[in-house]
């Protein structure tokens, strides 16, 4: 039982919170049962350190078991001591090290993706992981975070994807000049969600949603630049039809990702229907 809150095991897991500490040992902080349980499911291999309580241990058996199937050992520690690791005010029980994983911008296009989400300028750490869980829930085959996006293993990122950041390929540290010339060499177009363009009902209407696409996301704030905006096929807003002021990013991401599987399953069963 580890039980010293105040020992160089326990602050050097501690440190992981900071972005310097992940970009010298390329690892980060996950927390909770529902991370983990996700992480020893789809990438055991990527846990390095696994720490429980007890009680919390002894509440998630499936977890216990799945650890053990995957080989990974499980440390007991107290509260007081799981506290002092976590990010979080109430990490439920369990903490884990993990080694960092992202995909190559090469991988993600060679691969012949249908539906890529691009985060450009993204600074809320929320947004970036529900995007990312959107991305996940959507079916698209990959996430890219471009220019000065928030770091994809900050805890409140890994924590906000729920578990999805182990599901879908995320490519770090890409330039989205570069992201949209690979998308188009890929055979995908790209559209960006942004105000300054036309009713996202345009593009439905036109057909355009079947195709394989790349959707840029840009900054809560400010959105797109101008110059980053000529780099792309198409600019939509979603519409607000109700009073609200704006769209959360995150939501209109979700819609808009939506609106492509929607559209793209579509299209195939409708040439799987005329192809029997």
């Amino acid at each position: 039982m580890l039980d010293n809150p105040r020992s160089p095991r326990v602050r050097a897991v501690a440190k992981l919170a900071k972005r310097a500490a992940r970009a010298e040992t390329g690892l980060f902080l996950l927390e909770g049962p529902q991370a983990v349980a996700e992480a020893l499911s789809y990438r055991p291999e990527l846990l390095v350190e696994l720490y429980a309580t007890p009680t919390a241990l002894e509440r998630y058996a499936d977890i216990a078991q799945t650890a053990v199937e995957a080989g990974v050992d499980v440390e007991f520690v107290t509260e007081q001591v799981l506290d002092a690791m976590a990010d979080t005010v109430t990490p439920q029980g369990f903490v884990a090290v993990c080694r960092q994983f992202p995909t190559s911008i090469r991988d993600i296009f060679t691969s012949a993706p249908r539906l890529v989400a691009v985060l450009e300028e993204v600074r809320d750490p929320g947004n970036a992981g529900t995007i990312i869980r959107a991305a996940d829930s959507a079916g698209a085959d990959a996430v890219v975070l471009s220019g000065r996006t928030v770091d994809l293993y900050n805890p409140k990122v890994v924590r906000s994807t729920t578990g999805s950041l182990f599901h879908i390929p995320v490519a770090v540290g890409a330039d989205l000049g570069d992201v949209v010339g690979r998308a188009h060499s890929a055979g995908l177009q790209v559209l960006a969600a942004d105000i300054k363009g036309e009713d996202l009902l345009a593009a439905r209407r036109d057909g355009q949603l079947e195709h394989p696409t790349a959707w840029v996301f840009g900054n809560e704030a400010r959105g797109l630049a101008d110059e980053l905006l000529e780099l792309v096929d198409r600019v939509v807003t979603v519409p607000i039809y109700g009073s609200a002021e704006s769209m959360n990013l995150a939501t209109a991401a979700s819609v808009c990702l939506y609106e492509s599987a929607f559209a793209q399953r579509s299209a195939a069963l409708i040439e799987q229907g005329a192809a029997d």
